[in-house]
């Protein structure tokens, strides 16, 4: 019935938004008269109610090109190397990069698309080959094609780091990092070539039990039927995934919303503001943000409740009790595999420790195959996206690759 319910209201307030953004644009235009400065008003009001809305697309990653070091601009390709009904592995390539280390890239299934990643990929770009879990909306995947689940996710990374053959290297982004750590233990346990030659886990939920968040707090707080009951809905039957029990994306944007909510009002006020006062490049960055994560995914219920009840509640794979396909997952099997854990000082959703604690886990490794780095000032999204991310975080994650490349 919710799902129902936010489908009529968004196919009604879509009109609406439409509308709004091409009054804004047309205001714009003439707000640019010095006649008509006034309208600058008007304009800025128009593209707060055409910003307002979701959408369930993947946007363009749009990277055609890159500036090098030397600030050399090459152009990118974009290709597919495998596709599943869940998710397609994407190659990014610049030109003249063809034997730079190549890295997957594993994006979070949160809530947004692969895109939110797209600075991460720029900036890898300029040293690496860039392959990239690109997910799809589970809304959109018939129910033909059965569910997805946790053993899923970390199935399809197996496939993709073979796929690229040996001597890669994972980067995983949050949420996958439980996966990713599990899919190269795997890989160790069964001795497989293809183990890659280093693993990133940037801000994930290793152990949740360190320093819980608000987002821990709550997968403790309630039995896992709670979140059954209460976050679970029914894809329509006007869309392709009809059918589908997933967890939508609208609920989960309003939750990640709701921590932050001071800050998400104060930015659409600063948005107001800096186009009404002529500051376009500030407006623009909000705006071009806001674009991005607006643009939103359902999960496959299977897989939100399994990882809510295999990572958060029941915290299996440090507590050594993660059985993927009947398999005990040994992260201390990890020999050959040069680890690297990175934290942000400020993650209010990824609390410090919680992503260090993987080199408990990986017992395996000598200590110079471990490193850690903990980024001063910056929140969750700021370990991988952003100046610092950037400008310090960067060097140090790829120096880490050349290493053990």
């Amino acid at each position: 019935m919710i799902y129902d319910a936010y489908q009529n209201y968004a196919n009604l307030s879509h009109s609406v938004r439409v509308l709004a953004s091409s009054s804004e644009r047309i205001l714009s235009l003439w707000s640019a008269m010095q006649f008509a400065s006034p309208l600058r008003r008007m304009a800025a009001y128009y593209e707060l109610v055409a910003l307002a809305g979701f959408t369930h697309t993947r946007p363009d990653y749009g990277i055609a090109e890159i500036a090098t070091d030397s600030d050399e601009t090459v152009s990118v390709k974009q290709s597919e190397i495998l596709s599943t009904p869940f998710c397609t592995l994407l190659h990014f390539a610049r030109e003249g990069g063809e034997n730079d280390p190549r890295v997957l890239l594993v994006a979070p299934m949160s809530g947004h698309f692969a895109t939110l990643l797209r600075g991460t990929i720029r900036s890898l770009l300029r040293h690496h080959q860039v392959y990239v879990t690109d997910w799809r909306n589970t809304r959109d995947v018939p129910l033909s094609q059965g569910s997805f689940g946790f053993a899923d996710f970390i199935q399809h990374l197996i496939d993709f780091i073979k796929a690229i053959g040996p001597q890669s290297h994972v980067v995983a982004v949050c949420q996958p990092a439980v996966a990713a750590l599990s899919a190269t233990a795997i890989l160790a346990q069964d001795n497989d070539p293809n183990q890659p030659a280093s693993l990133t886990l940037m801000a994930g939920p290793i152990d949740t039990r360190i320093s819980p968040t608000k987002v821990n707090e709550l997968a403790t707080s309630r039995p896992l039927n709670w979140f059954k009951e209460k976050l679970i809905g029914v894809v329509p039957h006007s869309l392709g995934g009809a059918g589908r029990h997933v967890y939508p994306g609208f609920l989960q944007l309003a939750a990640f919303m709701s921590m932050n909510i001071d800050r998400h009002s104060k930015a659409f006020v600063d948005l107001f503001k800096s186009r009404v006062e002529g500051d376009f490049e500030k407006a623009n960055q909000i705006r071009t943000f806001y674009e991005e994560y607006f643009a939103i995914m359902d999960l496959d219920a299977t897989f939100f409740l399994e990882t809510v009840e295999t990572v958060f509640q029941k915290h299996a794979l440090p507590e050594g009790k993660l059985l993927i396909q009947e398999t005990l997952v040994e992260p201390r099997a990890i020999k050959k595999t040069f680890l690297m854990t990175i934290e942000g000082e400020k993650d209010d959703i990824c609390s410090v420790g919680q992503t260090l604690a993987a080199h408990d886990l990986c017992t395996g490794l000598r200590p110079y195959m471990k490193a850690h780095h903990l980024q001063a000032e910056v929140g969750h999204y700021g370990v991988f996206s952003g100046r610092r991310w950037d400008k310090q975080i960067y060097p140090i994650l790829r120096d880490h690759i050349y290493s053990s490349t």
